[in-house]
């Protein structure tokens, strides 16, 4: 990793107002924690807002902006065969933020790296996506972030119908499926919900506490320790 792109990392793991200590971003960037002491002092005293000290960690306020960055014609094709996926396969407000963002990218570039859509022959379609999933996407993706406890009617893989009230923590996707990470309050457990199969959503007007052993961080322990993967409820 170049040296650039590793401050601007650096940068960008300390905004939103976070302690993070050396270790932490040494084992992220894989570089020893001397080199993250260095290059935070070297940010420092360039004027990026971050404070703290070695040994007890780096907080850097809100507010901060990096100046543009430009970017490799790899990355701007990276980035736009990603909006197209996110357009085919995405939520509907998702696809509008993916189109938007290449365009505020693109205003920025110098001529001589910007790449012409119908230069870049990398498409994605999705005939199998319907507006209600789509919408189901953008939803439950508030709804994880802002924690809002969910009721949902569900045709589970034997095509048994069931009501769940749930905890809904994150989106999976599959290739050509979506599905929702949950936390299931009828079965006291880890549930993951097709999301072709909800036939509803509602909202139960209640939000939920992150508790210990009921978080997205759990799950992903539990499909370590299982060793594969739970593709069902």
């Amino acid at each position: 990793m170049r040296r650039a792109d590793r401050l601007f990392q650096i940068v960008q793991h300390l905004r939103g107002g976070r302690l993070v200590r050396a270790r932490q971003l040494s084992e992220w960037l894989e570089v020893s924690e001397r080199t993250i002491y260095r290059d935070v002092a070297d940010l420092q005293a360039s004027g990026v807002p971050i404070e703290g000290a070695a040994g007890v960690g780096y907080i850097m306020r809100d507010g901060y902006e990096m100046p543009p960055l430009m970017f490799t014609r790899e990355e701007i094709v990276a980035l736009l065969a990603g909006a197209r996926l996110i357009r085919a396969w995405g939520g509907a407000a998702m696809a509008r933020a993916a189109e938007e963002a290449m365009i505020k990218i693109d205003a920025v570039l110098p001529e001589k790296l910007k790449v012409r859509q119908n230069e870049v022959e990398i498409h994605a379609f999705a005939p199998e996506m319907t507006p209600q999933v789509r919408s189901y996407i953008d939803f439950l993706e508030t709804a994880a972030d802002t924690r809002k406890r969910l009721s949902i009617a569900y045709s589970d893989n034997k095509g048994e119908d069931t009501n769940r009230v749930i905890r809904p923590l994150g989106l999976w996707f599959w290739g050509k499926v979506w599905t929702l990470v949950a936390w299931c309050e009828l079965r006291q457990d880890f549930r993951m919900f097709r999301l072709d199969r909800i036939a509803e959503i509602r909202e139960t007007g209640e939000r939920f506490r992150q508790e210990p052993g009921k978080t997205l961080k759990d799950f992903y322990r539990s499909m370590e320790e299982e060793g594969h993967s739970r593709p069902g409820a």
